[in-house]
């Protein structure tokens, strides 16, 4: 039976605003077993970075705050941590890789003295001692020449570069769990390719857990294990990659297969795009958050919110047409023809 390293239950995160609290994401459940890498995918605004930032407790400094739910790792629930003791877990236990490389390093020290900070911090190391970690962590993450890199800053790098010593700060601790969130959204195509790479080898080289937060369903498909799709600060469909690309169950997940190029159409064919845009979070639609987009509404999507139904044994998704009775079977096939 698989390991479980992190459990997410019931999370439920807001903002306090103008018109109140604004709850980002919405009794949230997810599981990462060990070894295993999930990729939580979606569109921008959909709750993906809030989630991994609350698993961080990193969200209580940008102004938000857990309102309800827990989160397991490793059987402790991070939740009832003060944040001292979160210090000790971040970067530790959990590390994150930032969306973009050259925010996330500090343009007045150097890579190295970067790198060795996390070390020495976490793992009581002398400077000469974290020195020599970061010179060998440039080196498993594939950047040439690391006793020279080691001395240089980020702005004398490529941006490729820079993702590459943002993982090796990831990695200066040997982590149970790599939040990795939109990893190579600023890298061009080749060097995308070149980190995912990078980080399937480090993930088999080292054993640990990943969860990768993406918009992008082609590097969900290269790199996952489980897809989590999110939509409007909630989790609409869950299950194995193969599951989700072969039976794809939500109406919301079949539309981000369609838009993405090559999976869907021939050359030259309009690319499908899913009609309006995904909701504000302080004027949510009444019954199922995606009804206003779905072109197999009815009128139950409109009044209630569906809870999740089990599609198989491992596959589940939150529509009503996999409610038993009414006219469920005859909606399932008219998905099943548009997909």
């Amino acid at each position: 039976m698989a390991e479980k390293l992190l459990e997410i239950r019931n999370l439920t995160v807001g903002f306090q605003t103008d018109n109140g609290v604004v709850k980002a994401t919405d009794r949230v459940n997810l599981t990462l077993n060990k070894g295993e890498t999930v990729c939580l995918v979606g569109e921008s605004g959909s709750g993906k970075s809030v989630t991994s930032l609350a698993v961080m407790r990193l969200i209580e400094y940008g102004g938000g705050a857990i309102l309800e739910g827990d989160v397991g790792f490793k059987g402790d629930d991070l939740t009832s941590r003060s944040q001292e003791e979160m210090i000790r877990i971040r970067g530790n236990k959990i590390a994150m890789i930032f969306q973009d490389p050259m925010s996330a390093l500090n343009p007045v020290y150097s890579v190295g003295d970067q790198i060795a900070e996390s070390v020495m911090l976490h793992q009581k190391k002398s400077k000469k001692e974290a020195w020599k970690t970061a010179v060998h962590l440039l080196r498993l993450v594939g950047i040439p020449a690391p006793e020279m890199r080691v001395k240089q800053y980020p702005h004398e790098l490529s941006g490729g570069m820079c993702q590459r010593v943002v993982i090796a700060i990831a990695l200066a601790c040997d982590p149970d769990l790599l939040i990795a969130d939109e990893p190579t959204t600023a890298l061009d195509v080749t060097v995308q390719a070149q980190i995912l790479d990078l980080l399937r080898k480090l993930q088999k080289d080292l054993g640990m857990s990943i969860l990768l937060i993406t918009h992008d369903m082609g590097v969900a498909a290269e790199m996952g294990d489980r897809i989590a799709v999110m939509y409007a600060g909630v989790i609409v469909e869950e299950g194995a990659v193969a599951d989700i690309f072969a039976n794809p169950s939500h109406p919301y997940t079949i539309g981000l297969l369609q838009s993405v190029p090559g999976l869907e159409g021939a050359r030259g064919e309009e690319l499908y795009t899913i009609r309006g845009n995904i909701p504000s979070l302080n004027q949510l639609p009444t019954g199922c958050r995606f009804h206003p987009r779905c072109p197999h509404v009815r009128e139950r999507c409109k009044s209630t919110e569906p809870p999740v139904f089990k599609v198989n044994s491992d596959h589940q998704a939150a529509c009503w047409m996999y409610a038993s009775g009414g006219d469920s079977e005859a909606w399932r096939q008219e998905l099943e023809q548009r997909s």
